[in-house]
């Protein structure tokens, strides 16, 4: 339903705030829009951002983007092919020196959408309809195959559903990601060298879903930062993680920031209007100014400071902010996921923005997230409902005054409220968009696999013998009717010897996990130990419990799997 019925007065009351703390410090803000780029300019910098600025320039070549190129699908490789085409043709216009045609990359393909015959077998086994039947009821969120080439098959077929607005808890759609043999990815999963693949991949997969729904992926240039000398607010998250990680190692969100949402937790939850009902912005302002002084010495007394003053500044930190927290670059693609009418789809489009952040930005959110997930179930006490929260917060991310543009006369409302839908959907979905979809894991496997087929050894003699010894491994590898297969475990922190696991069809990764803890026989619970997936075409890769695990053996036959305690 349309969001006209919803109430938006907190929205512009905090946008009315966030104007006056401004004004006061001289600065302008408005709502982010994006800034128009010349024809050409922009698909050199995407494709920069896609890791293939060796298509690029006078002396372009496809050699080291290779790799890359043949792990797209047809529906990424058309998307490719658009943006390459249209730089070749400002680069002709500019009378600069010819540039490869796009045909001496993927050769002869047709730049139009995907025919129906290349989706057929895909079509007769999967169900994409979208349309929502019965609010509340349980949808499948399909992560197996890439979501450009479902939206291809729901397009030839006329499936693409009717716009579907989220309008109260009670109507909001329920979906479900059905677990495969291989199990579910989340962010934090991958190791950090298999997590840097992906936001290139998703960045590639988010344009061909974008084309293939008619949208255009909107992308600002990239903010400079100002330099700035304060020690907290208005400090770039890599400084401020910087600074914290020299006083506590492995610090993934500012201990600032932590410290704020803790205070609320513990004394803020409960309090009616907390977020909405604004603090002293005098007290505000001094209280920034002691937290400048005092934060990092631990003299700083927040048992002292009132909740509402705490809310101030918890907004604060995230404006001050010199880049937005959604990045300047991505700001007006997540304001532009509200166009997407499908709430699938849009949802799949957050999937793959959140992605492509870097990775502090995506950790900062997730931990305000999770904060703000509190504050709605406490709703009878504060409140406070998902959408009272969404609006208070949506100018606080979306409104920055390092992008301060007009925005067209009679457009601010349709901003203001797509801002707020789009958090609402990040508050309540935060589950399902910190998720690495299958598809994309699949794709870095494919990576990993073809970089390391590039590293070949010049003694022919030693070639031949690897060559002999993988043939013989392979013939045994490929016998996919293998009903058995007897591997080792590793898990030298905890036991000497490694572990011989008996793996048939129904073994899964919990059922190793609790082998192994009969074999320690002590008092260590079954859920503070992890399945690691280790080397192969992976780097690292934590395992979810319901792993069918000769599955995963066939798909990488080459890895160790390690038995590690739970790090957190």
């Amino acid at each position: 339903e349309s969001l006209d019925s919803l109430p938006m007065d907190s929205f512009w009351l905090e946008v009315e705030n966030i104007k006056q703390s401004a004004e006061a410090e001289q600065e302008e803000c408005s709502l982010a829009d994006v800034k128009t780029q010349e024809e050409g300019e922009a698909e050199a910098e995407w494709l920069q951002d896609a890791g293939l600025s060796d298509l690029l320039g006078d002396h372009a070549s496809e050699n080291d983007n290779i790799v890359l190129l043949s792990t797209l699908t047809k529906t990424q490789a058309a998307a490719v092919q658009r943006r390459l085409d249209t730089y070749s043709r400002s680069r002709r216009r500019k009378n600069k020196h010819p540039v490869r045609d796009v045909r001496d990359i993927f050769g002869v393909v047709s730049a139009e959408l995907p025919t129906k015959n290349i989706f057929s077998s895909i079509a007769e086994t999967q169900d994409y309809s979208c349309t929502v039947r019965n609010p509340g009821k349980e949808e499948v969120f399909n992560m197996d195959i890439a979501y450009s080439e479902q939206a291809a098959v729901l397009l030839k077929g006329s499936l693409l559903s009717e716009s579907r607005r989220l309008k109260d808890g009670n109507a909001l759609t329920k979906f479900k990601i059905p677990k495969g043999r291989l199990g579910v990815t989340r962010i934090g999963d991958l190791s950090t060298q298999d997590m840097k693949k992906i936001p290139t991949l998703a960045l590639i997969e988010l344009t061909a879903l974008c084309d293939i729904l008619g949208f255009e992926l909107k992308r600002n240039k990239a903010a400079k930062l100002k330099t700035t000398e304060k020690r907290l607010f208005g400090v770039p998250l890599n400084t401020l993680l910087e600074n914290d990680q020299k006083l506590l190692p492995n610090t993934k969100v500012p201990l600032l920031l932590q410290a704020l949402l803790s205070c609320l937790e513990k004394r803020g939850l409960e309090t009616e209007g907390i977020l909405r009902v604004s603090g002293s912005q005098t007290r505000i302002k001094s209280l920034e100014q002691k937290l400048e002084r005092d934060f990092y010495t631990g003299l700083f007394r927040w048992d002292e400071v009132h909740q509402n003053d705490v809310s101030g500044l918890l907004k604060r930190f995230i404006r001050e902010l010199p880049a937005p927290l959604l990045t300047a670059e991505y700001l007006p693609a997540f304001a532009a996921v509200q166009n997407i009418p499908d709430l699938k789809q849009r949802l799949q489009a957050l999937n793959l923005l959140i992605l492509i952040l870097p990775e502090p930005n995506r950790n900062t959110l997730k931990a305000l997230l999770e904060f703000l997930s509190k504050v709605v179930a406490r709703e009878n006490n504060n409140k406070m409902n998902l959408w009272n929260v969404s609006t208070v917060m949506a100018p606080n991310l979306f409104m920055h005054k390092g992008l301060p543009n007009k925005i067209p006369e009679g457009k601010e409302k349709q901003l203001a409220e797509g801002a707020a839908d789009v958090v609402r959907m990040m508050i309540h979905y935060q589950d399902l968009l910190w998720t690495v979809s299958s598809f994309l894991v699949a794709q870095v496997r494919k990576l990993n696999e073809s970089n390391s087929k590039r590293y070949q050894f010049c003694d022919k003699r030693i070639k031949n013998l690897l060559r002999k010894i993988h043939a013989d491994k392979d013939k045994a590898e490929k016998n996919q009717a293998e009903p058995s297969k007897i591997v080792k475990v590793h898990a030298s922190l905890l036991l000497k010897d490694s572990l011989e696991v008996h793996l048939n069809n129904a073994t899964k990764a919990a059922d190793v996990l609790r082998q192994f803890q009969k074999n320690l026989n002590n008092s260590m619970e079954c859920t503070n130990l992890l399945l690691y997936e280790v080397g192969g075409n992976i780097g690292e890769h934590c395992l979810d419990p319901d792993t069918y695990l000769l599955d995963l053996y066939r798909i990488n036959p080459h890895a160790e799997w390690i038995i590690k305690q739970n790090p957190s």
